[in-house]
């Protein structure tokens, strides 16, 4: 019997990255279902909204947008508090930064599990984080935050940042471009990509991808997969990931109401949606933390419990054992 490799261990082959131009002020940097990152670039400031796994892999996000200008990048934006998101800020300091931005409830988050999630995402994705040498000592933490919106003006472009709800975390924040409407989602959508839900708020998550839907975006950034472009690739990017989040969730309420046990819960659960959903990038690799999860709120714990190495390993384990 194969065992199957912890999270994204066995995922070392090289992404194509798509580098693309969305509206008049908005791009997208996107590698076939890693991480995105997206840019807006305005006559004064560009903003960088999530910034890649390390300052090496964010070099490359620097290098594209010096191809199109070479304006200082003032802003980056924090649109969840993933260290696979976040860990590398620092190389934006010699291009001009002057504000690490992020919701209180993500600088919460930071403060409350930031330091295991950079342990735990490190130990997850030995190819993102193969350059961790370069991510300085220390958390990347925000020097502006907010509650409700925030915008700023770039010069010729408005940004709107504001959180539509709970979902992927409890602290995920947007970015929306009104007079362009393009929208940069962080991890709430994703487009053949899996959703992470270790950290998530099912209950929530369908009302936030509502709310994102009345926007009504003429195009949309996933958090990860390609750039959505137009009504129906928006819509698609929406359904797909209400419909994943929905059914899992259904799945594991099912389970839990008949009193079984995890394991048991995970096996027909997975059993369930990957007939539909296992092409999607690293559905292998979410799946345990997904049903943990569900399993956990389905229970009654409405406030994520936090990941360690130890204990995605411990998970692992107990769910992918014989």
């Amino acid at each position: 019997m194969t065992v199957k490799a912890f999270a994204s261990q066995a995922d070392l082959e090289e992404k194509r990255v798509t580098f693309e131009r969305l509206s008049q002020h908005a791009w997208a940097y996107t590698a076939e279902g890693d991480p995105n990152t997206g840019i807006v670039i305005g006559r004064d400031a560009a903003m960088v909204i999530d910034t890649q796994a390390t300052p090496v892999m964010a070099a490359d996000v620097i290098r594209r947008i010096r191809e199109v200008s070479d304006v200082p990048i003032k802003y980056v934006l924090l649109s969840h508090y993933h260290a696979v998101r976040v860990l590398g800020a620092s190389a934006f300091k010699a291009e001009g930064l002057e504000q690490v931005i992020a919701s209180e409830a993500t600088l919460a988050l930071i403060r409350e599990r930031g330091e295991q999630d950079k342990a735990s995402e490190i130990g997850r994705f030995p190819r993102l984080f193969r350059n961790v040498e370069s991510v300085p000592a220390g958390l990347t933490w925000p020097t502006l935050t907010f509650n409700g919106r925030l915008t700023l003006d770039l010069g010729g472009v408005k940004v709107e940042m504001f959180s539509p709800g709970r979902g992927h975390t409890a602290g995920d924040t947007v970015a929306w471009l009104p007079g362009e409407r393009v929208l940069f989602s962080g991890d709430l959508v994703e487009f053949d990509a899996t959703p992470y839900c270790g950290d998530a708020h099912f209950a929530d998550w369908p009302a936030t991808l509502d709310a994102i839907a009345a926007l009504n975006a003429a195009a949309l950034v996933p958090g990860r997969g390609p750039a959505l472009k137009g009504a129906e690739q928006v819509a698609a990017g929406l359904s797909g990931t209400r419909a994943f989040v929905s059914e899992l969730y259904a799945a594991v309420q099912s389970g839990v109401k008949s009193g079984e046990e995890l394991k048991a819960v995970y096996q027909r659960t997975m059993a369930a949606l990957r007939p539909k959903y296992g092409h999607w990038v690293i559905f292998d690799h979410c799946m345990p933390f997904d049903v943990t999860r569900a399993y956990d709120e389905a229970g009654g714990m409405v406030h994520p419990r936090i990941w360690t190495a130890e204990r995605d390993v411990e998970m692992w384990k107990a769910l992918e054992g014989a």
